[in-house]
């Protein structure tokens, strides 16, 4: 990049907050997937006036913007395809105002989702979108992503407690959306619309979010199951005893053994699979959902259903679940999580097909996720550079979209598109829905350099 540009980026967020040299670069080359690409330069800007002269300045030089939070999201939406600008946004992390009066709270596009979580529940409000990687995800990328999480079973996800934001537009105009309102039909959606954008149409500044009361109590089961497809079968049977969990989650037997190995939590490892439920409500109505819960799970075929007794307990099931990216990626050189979504009545439809595939193409397959929405997380335990396993990988990864898709499912149900599902899109939407966001795209973006490569089909893929 030329110094002149360097120099006036220096001149906007300061010297300390741009960075051009090749090691440095390389920290911003990637994200939690295998992808790589190197940026041009790095600039982290401290103030939404900073990220509004950045974009002003970009869109006036023709450079291509790719806003990053933590880096943490696992369809490459973060990695430079192309050089360009990587816009990181931590420093952006405060809280600007926690308002319990109109249940919102409103913070700054890098602030750590776990802080905001803590900051809330501290005045006995609850903002229950989590995932997993809240310890270091930033409200910025969640609400690129319209991240879920566990708890998305019951309480929804990001888009369903967003409800204003600042945003910049890539010429640098700076557009507010939404407010404080619960009801809010004035206009089009653009709160909505940029929810799950991935970055592609502008770069989230500010987020007012909606807060609910923190329930009064909760309570962890683990059911273990001999079979795979029991504990499958069971999701379906729990979520018809008109209980709404706030989480219903799976983990196969690869899952259960590999964070075993790695945590040491006591997890069974001779069983197909295990099923994590937590419930919470008012105290007498969590205790009595309990029993029906264990109840319903034993007759599924359960061998075992153990209640955690008290919150180290719940934490340390939730540190097995929370670990298990963490402990699958020990297991091989390249892990490739996806998140294929289905409706829940296809849910032992789609573990069974998976496994299959597994087998099919001699591939070491874990499953675990968000089975009460239907939200599961196909992992693929590989090495990228065996070019025969990483043939095999990829005709795999195709068919368990293909899989999904015919389910009436969905290929992202939290990760979103970028650059490694971009040429499946078509199979979901079809040309008129592709060309429907193109338009979108090319309204907010029209010389395409916001997160350019990013979500749409690349040129050269047949569709």
């Amino acid at each position: 990049m030329q110094s002149e540009l360097i120099a006036r980026l220096q001149d906007i967020v300061g010297p300390d907050y741009v960075h051009s040299d090749a090691e440095e670069l390389v920290c911003y080359s990637y994200d939690a997937t295998h992808l790589q690409g190197l940026p041009e330069v790095v600039v982290r800007p401290g103030t939404v006036e900073q990220v509004r002269q950045v974009m002003a300045l970009a869109g006036e030089n023709r450079l291509p913007v790719i806003p990053r939070g933590a880096g943490t999201n696992l369809s490459g939406g973060t990695v430079p395809l192309d050089g360009g600008i990587v816009l990181v946004t931590a420093r952006l992390n405060r809280i600007l105002e926690l308002d319990p009066d109109d249940f919102t709270v409103t913070v700054e596009c890098g602030a750590i989702t776990s802080a905001v979580h803590a900051a809330v529940e501290a005045q006995g409000l609850f903002y229950p979108p989590d995932p997993s990687s809240l310890n270091v995800s930033t409200i910025g990328g969640n609400i690129a992503e319209c991240a879920g999480g566990p708890r998305a079973l019951k309480y929804g996800v990001t888009r369903d407690y967003l409800l204003g934001l600042r945003a910049v537009l890539p010429d640098g105009t700076l557009l507010r959306t939404g407010g404080k309102t619960i009801k809010n039909v004035s206009g089009y959606d653009l709160t909505r619309l940029l929810c799950g954008s991935e970055g592609t149409l502008a770069v989230v500044a500010e987020a007012t979010l909606k807060l609910i009361p923190l329930p009064e109590a909760k309570r962890t089961l683990l059911a273990v199951f001999p079979r795979l497809t029991d504990a499958a079968k069971a999701v379906n049977r729990l979520l018809r005893l008109s209980i709404v969990p706030a989480t219903l989650e799976l983990m196969d037997d690869i899952t259960l053994r590999t964070v075993e190995e790695y945590k040491h939590l006591g997890l069974p490892i001779d069983v197909e699979a295990a099923l994590l439920v937590e419930l919470d409500g008012a105290s007498t109505e969590v205790a009595s959902q309990s029993v029906k819960v264990a109840q319903a799970c034993r007759e599924c075929g359960a061998r075992d259903v153990n209640q955690a007794h008290d919150q180290v307990q719940s934490d340390q099931l939730w540190e097995g679940r929370r670990s298990s990216l963490a402990a699958l990626a020990r297991a091989r050189p390249t892990t490739v999580l996806e998140d294929a979504t289905v409706p829940r009545s296809k849910i032992p439809t789609m573990v069974t097909g998976v496994k299959e595939i597994a087998a099919r193409h001699n591939l070491m397959i874990a499953i675990f996720g968000h089975a009460g929405d239907g939200n599961l997380h196909p992992t693929i335990l590989t090495d990228q550079r065996d070019a025969d396993e990483w043939q095999r990988v990829e005709s795999a990864i195709s068919e368990i979209f293909r899989l999904a898709v015919s389910l009436g499912g969905t290929l992202s149900g939290e990760h979103g598109i970028g650059v490694l599902k971009r040429n499946y899109l078509p199979w979901e939407f079809g040309e008129e829905g592709l060309t429907v966001m193109g338009s979108i795209k090319r309204a907010f973006d029209p010389l395409g350099l916001l997160n350019p490569g990013k979500m749409f089909p690349s040129p050269a893929h047949p569709q």
